[in-house]
Formats: C-alpha cells, structure tokens, sequence
C-alpha cells in the first residue's frame, strides 16, 4: 500500500480534484507504473459526464505513461525501470485477442469500464472506503498505478513521456484506423472530419500511407492551419458547401472518410463526400445516426466502427514510435504539457479548442 494524488471525480459530470488516496500493491499478473505524464482524450470527459453515479468517486485517465517501479510475481518481459506506455486492457485469451484484434476483447467492459477489475476490486481507496479506478485498465490520472501486464507496452528511454502518453488510446486510435483498418492505396483520397488528436493522427498515417488528396475539416483555424502543416493537401471549415467542396478537391467523392466529432449531422455528410464503394470508418463517441438506407445501398458504402484503431497494442505502439523516430508521425506537434495539479485549465484549453492534445506532466 503506498499513499498517490489522484484526480477524483466524486460524481457524475464533477470536476476533477486532486486528492490523496492510497493504492494497494500489485497482484502476480500486474505492474506498479509511477506516471511521467497521462494525455486527457474527450473520452475521459464524455465518460466522466455519464459515469454511473453508484461507480463514484471514480479516477479516469487512460493515456498514460511512465516507470515500472514493481511487478508481480508472474509478470514477464517487464522489470522494474522500465519506460512503458499504458493502454486498453484485454483477457488474451478469447477469439478477438488470440487472432491480433485485443479492442474488441470479450471481456472489454468488465475490464475497461466497470470501475475496477474484473472480480469487482479495486487497487485504490479513499478515506478508508474504495475509490473506484481501472478505467481502460488503468485510471492514469494519478502519480501511480496498478495496472495488468498486458496493458503495459516498453518504449525506449529516450522517447519523450508526452508523445508516448497519447500513444497509447488518441494516436493509436487515429493512426491505427488508417493503417489497421482502411489500409488506403498510395494516391487514394483521404477526408478527416475533426481535426482533433485523433483526427491528425489519422491525417499523419493518411499522408504516411501516400494518400492523395488528404484533407481536414474542422471549425477551429488553428487546428486546419496545423492538418496543413501536418500534410494536409487542404483544410476547410464544416460550412455551407462543404459536400460540395470535398467533391472538388478528390474528384468526385473521397475514397475514405474517417469522422472523429460523433455528431450525426457530420457522420451524414462523410456519406455524401465519399465516392461509390467508398469507405466511412466511425471513430467518435456519440449517440444515434440515421442515415439514408438507399443512399448508402446506391454508393456501396462500406461503414466502419472502430475503437482503438482496430490496434495490437504490442505491436502497433512499436511501430508508431518507429514512424515517429523517423519524423513520420511528430505527435509532439500536437501536444501542450501541464503541471498535472493544471488538470481544470488543461481541460478547459481542450474544450475551447485551443489545445489540441493536452498531456499532464508529472514533476
């Protein structure tokens, strides 16, 4: 048992508080990671504003990276000292898992989203009574966690802490949907509804992939003027003609739309910019769309739902930190840091678009 500072969500839709908490020690499959820094992700805070009230108080953060200062006793492949990343957790061992698809474990819910670990614990405690915790497998919004092993990816030690954090949900979620997911011919046409971390990620592996056009559509002129900067053929504002518009630019319709926003009247629109048998990939969290049966029937469209980039985490982490090594993906484009105590105004800079990708530090 060690005493941590975590980010305590005491209700549905509260701010984070950072108070003192007490994290028990790792079982034999689980690590004790000290955090360097954790990204915050729109799900952190789509998730904490609906959270079930009999789950709380509860730690979010799922973008988390750091040093392994313990592991358990069955642990394998990672030691104490190790720089690793955190991500989703999964069994390893149903049908999803064992054929190199871990984000849609069956076991997902009960170990990413049911407030603790699958038996029902949880590591952390508050005031003597449990402080709910293991969101993604993880609750990185603290100075420590408990997290099971394969959950836990080794990068090198020279790889900065803010780019590794958002490696392991928003840049493997937008990258990996392009990669893992529509594996895009060299010369096809790309549109990023959203140009938020997850959408520039996809817009990087767009351009690593050799996609032609590539464009990015968003509100906020800071983030088109950074997709351009990113490699974005053209980035326009979600206006009046934008149908239209992306018609023009991609000759007739985009091959691949990937829409990030998880607003209805967007995920309509990316069906109208794609060309017959074009692809639409859904990665953003939202409610109910209704869409068109004929119109989908008319195109061919093939409709994608896809969560953490359809990834491997073992092995596609490795791979974006390689694209990154080679300046092929600088994620640390897209970063601001904050002092983690900083969590309010970090949040606040994501919502009011002026931060892109938020990562909290720790001193």
């Amino acid at each position: 048992m060690r005493r941590v500072r975590a980010a305590v969500t005491e209700a549905p839709g509260a701010p984070f508080t950072v108070r003192e908490a007490e994290l028990d020690d790792p079982r034999p499959r689980e690590v004790l990671v000290a955090m360097t820094a954790v990204g915050i992700c729109h799900t952190d805070l789509r998730m904490r504003d609906t959270w079930p009230r009999q789950l709380t108080p509860m730690v979010f953060g799922h973008e988390g990276a750091g040093r392994i200062e313990a592991v358990g006793a069955e642990v394998t492949g990672l030691a104490p000292g190790d720089r690793v990343c955190l991500t989703f957790a999964s069994c390893g061992a149903c049908e999803q898992c064992v054929t190199g698809h871990p984000a849609y474990c069956h076991a997902a819910r009960a170990l990413n989203f049911s407030g603790g670990r699958a038996d029902g614990t949880t590591p952390l405690s508050l005031d003597g009574r449990p402080l709910h915790a293991g969101f993604f497998g993880q609750s990185s919004f603290a100075t420590h966690a408990v997290v099971h092993e394969r959950g836990v990816v080794k990068v090198d030690s020279g790889l900065s802490a803010a780019v590794a954090a958002p490696l392991g949900c928003s840049v493997q979620t937008g990258a990996g949907t392009v990669l893992n997911r529509l594996r895009p011919e060299p010369g096809s046409s790309l549109v990023v509804l959203g140009a938020g971390g997850v959408g520039l990620s996809a817009l990087m592996a767009a351009v690593v992939a050799g996609c032609d056009p590539v464009v990015a559509v968003d509100p906020v002129a800071s983030r088109r003027a950074l997709a351009t900067a990113l490699g974005a053929t053209a980035a326009l504002a979600p206006g009046d003609g934008l149908v239209g518009a992306l018609h023009d630019l991609t000759g007739g319709g985009a091959h691949h739309v990937v829409e990030t926003t998880g607003r209805p009247e967007m995920a309509r629109r990316a069906v109208g910019a794609l060309r017959p048998r074009g692809d639409l990939a859904l990665l953003g969290m939202g409610g109910e769309v209704t869409f068109d049966v004929m119109g989908l029937l008319a195109k061919g469209v093939r409709v994608h739902g896809v969560i953490e980039g359809d990834s491997d985490p073992g092995r596609f982490v490795p791979e974006l930190i390689a694209l990154h090594g080679r300046g092929l993906l600088p994620v640390d484009k897209l970063v601001t840091t904050f002092p983690f105590e900083d969590i309010g105004a970090a949040v606040t800079g994501m919502r009011d678009g002026t931060v892109v990708k938020p990562v909290l530090t720790f001193g």
